[in-house]
């Protein structure tokens, strides 16, 4: 497949029949959808939450999409944007590995607010997110490393293709038109990995998600859009540091397995990239419990991209230190639950203890060591040395992780907005896109 056969292929997969699509797939969209409410009411009253909020009520525009934690509606654009901002505030939604991406934040926000405009009901919600989740794992891992390295932010970039597919999807949009919607967003899909341990950050999925309606709206009026913009001579491909010639990895994929289908849902309150380590350094305390206060060093390795992304290694906010190797394994080390999005807490950052044992950890770039996997090594005084793998990617089988996802929604959200949302995602088939919506109208409290 040549780069020129990306987009053909990616229209395959944007109109394809639905009784094609992998039942596995289907199913771990469902949770996906379960994930992303909870994590969208739980960062409803975080301080952007507000501001994004405020923001987009100024417009004002056609009542059509309810906006989290906001009692009117607004226009889908608006509401898409607001949406995927606020869900990804406590960057505690899902990771693919495959492209490093977060796919719910960027294309539910789009999915829904489309299915919204159009009456449309919560299975279609389902089905147009996982097409645009699927064609931005395949346009993630076509741009690649090369994209990611240079600074590219995949959610936001991948992420706006897969939210113009899924807002075409509910539009109805034809072959021809969801060709110029991806021309289109082609002009639009940005988002800089600078903006890490900042509000820019869940602003980059926002942008997504309002880009995917902007792109698929205006198609759906006949604007019209180069048809080289996505994967032509001078295309978002190669103009964002794709890999050269980068669709030759996807050389006969068909669609009787989604890549979706191995998504990684967050249990911890900070980067995807850190869990790995996290659960190794957890798994050696449960196993040795006199560790945490007797060792002489620890070491940590990881795939050498984390380095540029979640090694910060003196935070200086509590969103800075979610993206801290040292500071979370010091964290773990003092029994801080990391589950809890409250632990994240500014006055951390100049807590002496917490440095003090931050000062212990060591982050080695190992390249032999896969991007969702980690290596934990605690040094005892006496140079004892007890080490610990882990890899996110390690199947999990779907009851106990809707056990585990169902916890950390008490967690969140508490037992009874828990179980709600459980009971309404469980019996999707009753359900209409706008009782999704008012669902995020309500509080959690």
């Amino acid at each position: 497949m040549s780069d020129e056969s990306l987009l053909p292929h990616i229209l395959d997969l944007a109109t394809l029949d639905l009784g094609q699509v992998p039942k596995d797939a289907r199913n771990m969209a469902r949770l996906s959808l379960f994930d992303w409410m909870v994590v969208s009411l739980a960062g409803a009253d975080q301080p952007l939450a507000n501001i994004i909020r405020n923001f987009v009520a100024t417009e004002g525009g056609v009542e059509i999409a309810a906006v989290t934690g906001g009692s009117t509606r607004l226009p889908a654009r608006a509401a898409a944007l607001a949406n995927g901002t606020i869900s990804h505030a406590l960057d505690y939604d899902d990771t693919h590995f495959a492209y490093i991406g977060h796919p719910s934040v960027a294309i539910f926000p789009a999915a829904l607010a489309a299915a919204e405009e159009m009456e449309g009901s919560a299975d279609d919600v389902i089905d147009a997110f996982l097409l645009g989740a699927e064609a931005t794992c395949r346009i993630g891992m076509v741009l690649g490393r090369d994209h990611y390295d240079a600074g590219f932010h995949q959610t936001a970039t991948s992420g706006a293709f897969g939210a113009t597919i899924a807002a075409a999807r509910l539009y109805r949009l034809d072959r021809s038109a969801i060709r110029t919607a991806l021309g289109l967003v082609s002009s639009r899909a940005s988002g800089l990995k600078s903006q890490f341990g900042t509000m820019g950050k869940p602003f980059n999925a926002g942008a997504a998600a309002a880009n995917g309606i902007e792109a698929a709206s205006l198609a759906r009026l006949g604007f019209t859009a180069s048809h080289d913009a996505f994967a032509g001579p001078q295309s978002f491909l190669n103009a964002h540091h794709g890999v050269h010639d980068g669709s030759k990895q996807i050389a006969g994929w068909s669609f009787d397995n989604f890549l979706f289908s191995s998504v990684s849902h967050k249990l911890h309150a900070c980067c995807h990239g850190t869990h790995a380590m996290i659960e190794a350094l957890l798994l050696l305390l449960a196993n040795s419990t006199d560790l945490a206060d007797d060792f002489e060093k620890i070491e940590v390795e990881v795939a050498p991209r984390w380095q540029n992304v979640c090694d910060i290694k003196t935070p200086s906010t509590g969103l800075e230190i979610k993206f801290s190797y040292v500071f979370l394994a010091a964290m773990v080390l003092r029994g801080i639950d990391l589950a809890a999005y409250e632990s994240y807490l500014d006055s951390l950052c100049d807590d002496a203890d917490l440095i003090a044992l931050a000062d212990k950890v060591k982050v080695v770039g190992n390249d032999k060591i896969a991007d969702s996997a980690s290596r934990v090594t605690i040094y005892s005084a006496d140079e004892d040395a007890r080490s610990q793998n882990f890899d996110l990617l390690t199947p999990i089988d779907s009851i106990h992780l809707s056990n585990r996802l169902r916890a950390k929604a008490t967690a969140l959200v508490g037992s009874e907005t828990a179980a709600d949302l459980w009971s309404l995602v469980d019996s999707l088939e009753d359900v209409s896109a706008s009782d999704l919506a008012n669902r995020l109208q309500m509080s959690h409290k």
